[in-house]
């Protein structure tokens, strides 16, 4: 089933996503200042369950003390998962309190559409119980192998009438543990886990998700995560998350067009440009044949260095 054109989903620039525990306000105010896409406000994992409420209470604070729009961020919170007797706290305090400053709830540990459904329903009823009118979207972190197995369906769920899904993110901590995987260390190797990045790829690109891979632990290894977020933009992911500062220029570094990559979209699209107007469907540049193809990977550079240089100018 095609998407329906009406359901369009936000084109969020998210080349980095710095996730900061919701329980450390210097951190938090570091990274409204950093150069982070975007900023993700964590209950969950970083959290100990003694610092849950304080976690809720200091990030209601950032979200309507600090002017994230002014910043440049998309702001993200991700609450505790659905198996969680925290989640519909993190849910209803933190939107009513301050839903309005909020882009994005990223879901943890989704493993199937009915995990979507049950936040997507509980985030409705707090917005009307608030009455605010803003629309907040949904995030998926999918690291489980239930949730891998359907990830497909997981994705489709953005057909829905209304849906609020926008995103999938890769989580290889966790699906390493569900996968039993004897590696200790997580997300240092793409090769390891392509096929189940290629899979969460293709779901997002068939129903027009935005993909994004998740951290890397090793943050005193800037060539490490180079190289495994080079692998993550050449599969065609938008972003890489940052655990710390240090990764931050990386991946927007990483997850941008290079200037070679620019002028050769803009050569294309002037190419197929005449082209057109004289009647030809494909052309050869460079000895390489240039068509329709050719243009939509043109066109997508194209997008998102816009996106980038609008970024910059804020």
């Amino acid at each position: 089933m095609d998407k329906p054109e009406s359901l369009t989903i936000p084109f969020r620039l998210q080349r980095s996503v710095l996730a900061v525990p919701g329980s450390n306000t210097a951190m938090i105010e570091k990274a409204a200042a950093s150069a982070a896409d975007c900023v993700l406000l964590d209950c969950e994992d970083s959290v100990t369950p003694d610092q849950k409420s304080r976690a809720r209470r200091n990030i209601v604070s950032a979200l309507n003390e600090i002017d994230w729009k002014k910043a440049g961020k998309t702001v993200s919170v991700r609450i505790n998962g659905p198996e969680s007797d925290q989640m519909q706290l993190d849910l209803s305090i933190i939107i009513e309190q301050a839903g309005t400053h909020i882009n994005t709830i990223m879901i943890p540990k989704v493993s199937t559409p009915k995990d979507v459904h049950t936040v997507e329903n509980l985030l409705l009823l707090g917005l009307q119980v608030s009455g605010l009118k803003h629309k907040i979207g949904l995030e998926c972190l999918i690291e489980t192998a239930l949730g891998l197995v359907n990830v497909e369906a997981i994705a489709y769920l953005s057909c829905e009438t209304n849906s609020s899904l926008e995103a999938l993110h890769f989580g290889a901590a966790d699906f390493s543990a569900s996968c039993q995987s004897g590696i200790a260390t997580f997300g240092q190797s793409n090769d390891l886990w392509y096929p189940s990045l290629q899979r969460l790829l293709v779901a997002c690109r068939a129903y027009g998700l935005r993909a994004i891979d998740g951290p890397y632990g090793n943050f005193r290894d800037p060539q490490g995560y180079i190289d495994v977020a080079k692998g993550a933009a050449e599969m065609g992911f938008d972003g890489k998350w940052a655990i710390h500062p240090s990764q931050i220029k990386l991946a927007n570094q990483v997850m941008s067009p290079t200037s070679t990559e620019i002028k050769q979209a803009q050569r294309i699209l002037d190419a197929l440009e005449q082209a057109q107007n004289s009647g030809q469907g494909a052309i050869s540049l460079d000895g390489n044949m240039v068509d329709a193809a050719s243009g939509k990977w043109a066109a997508n550079i194209m997008n998102k260095t816009k996106l980038i240089a609008n970024k910059l100018c804020v």
